[in-house]
């Protein structure tokens, strides 16, 4: 049981809270490929899966700055930990950009309290094209309908409630789904990559008939403006989780670079193994700077957030696979097996360079920056 010894808005003192409850646990969950759920019921109890959901929601209300400082240490100690908290947060990003008031005033306190939360975008043919979505949501009298397949939704295994994406007459929407209605079957990804406790599912969607204000209310345009809220949030917590990522590596390879001797002294001292490291240090504060360079746009609602969101999700992602590849190379055969933190972050970084818009995606997005900029 995590016991109340600071002040719970202090990104520093929730960090602490966390890791007293992770403890070293975070290999073993990897391994078995599931969270506990206990843990994950408290934590979500305590808002700590949406920090950034306001006070007057019974949120910590964390500024993106301080939530993204908590992101980065939670990522430290287990990323599929802190891909719960992205999902939950663009779950209740999703509600309180989206929603009405009397939406927010339903949800918001419920996933500040306790319930899980999933958002569902992707789909077997719309993967970074989310203009592709094919899920329907058609009106009929005072319920909605949704049919359609969703695919490698975070969180999902665990939601007590899906934020589903799809199409509503010309335009599209978003729909408050809970997984246990009927026509819901939630079918967990076997054996991922990375992030194997995240709870990744497909999720299928059978005729689900749902009151009509599940549909959030002010949904009605394209689906490239209704996603674009939701995934600047996703990215930018993605971007601190690589940070996390790339502090634990530089944790593990120099705690091993120190220790390791070969030719009569630490392999820290050998000029290869040391620039490995160094690195690792770049790649870290490099991903820092470009987190809160984003961070702060974000607090102050300035214009280019979206494009700041993009840049450091891709330099984050990038970083973190450089970082963990180096990290597992100076660990050598020891890096090279499971239950060690570099190789789980190895395998967890590269599903960063996927998620929330691949590396070629982001590459996309920031060369149409470029060429709209002006001179």
């Amino acid at each position: 049981m995590i016991t109340d010894t600071a002040a719970p808005g202090e990104p520093g003192a929730m960090t602490s809270l966390v890791a007293e409850l992770v403890g070293g646990q975070a290999e073993e969950w990897d391994r078995r490929g599931r969270l506990p759920l206990g843990l994950v019921r408290e934590l979500a109890g305590r808002g700590m899966l949406c920090a950034q959901v306001p006070a007057r929601y019974g949120g910590p209300g964390l500024t993106a700055a301080d939530g993204g400082v908590f992101t980065a240490g939670v990522g430290r100690l287990c990323s599929s930990l802190r891909s719960l908290m992205t999902s939950q947060g663009m779950a209740a990003w999703t509600i309180e950009k989206l929603g009405g008031a009397a939406q927010r005033e339903a949800h918001l306190p419920e996933l500040a309290g306790g319930r899980l939360a999933a958002v569902a975008f992707s789909e077997p043919g719309a993967g970074s094209d989310l203009s592709a979505i094919g899920t329907r949501i058609r009106a009929e009298g005072d319920t909605v309908v949704v049919d359609g397949r969703k695919v490698w939704i975070t969180g999902a295994a665990y939601a007590d409630l899906l934020v589903v994406f799809g199409r509503l007459g010309d335009g599209a929407a978003a729909v408050l789904v809970p997984a246990s209605a009927p026509g819901v079957r939630v079918e967990r990804v076997p054996d991922p990559l990375g992030c194997r406790a995240a709870g990744h599912a497909d999720v299928h969607l059978d005729s689900v008939r749902l009151p009509a204000d599940s549909v959030l209310e002010r949904t009605a345009g394209s689906v490239e403006l209704l996603v674009t809220p939701p995934l600047t949030y996703g990215r930018l917590s993605v971007a601190w989780g690589c940070v996390g990522i790339l502090r634990a590596c530089l944790d593990e390879a120099t705690g091993h670079a120190r220790s390791r001797v070969q030719f009569g002294r630490p392999i820290a001292d050998h000029q290869l193994v040391a620039g490995h490291l160094a690195e690792i240090l770049v790649g870290e504060q490099v991903a820092t700077r470009t987190c809160e360079h984003a961070s702060r746009c974000w607090d102050a609602g300035l214009p280019d957030t979206a494009t700041a969101a993009v840049l450091a999700k891709h330099v984050g992602a990038v970083n973190a696979v450089r970082g963990a590849s180096a990290a597992v190379q100076v660990l050598g055969s020891a890096g090279a097996r499971d239950g060690r933190a570099a190789a789980r972050a190895y395998r967890d970084a590269k599903l960063m360079e996927i998620i929330e818009g691949s590396n070629e995606i982001c590459r996309l997005i920031l060369a149409r920056h470029a060429l709209t900029a002006p001179g």
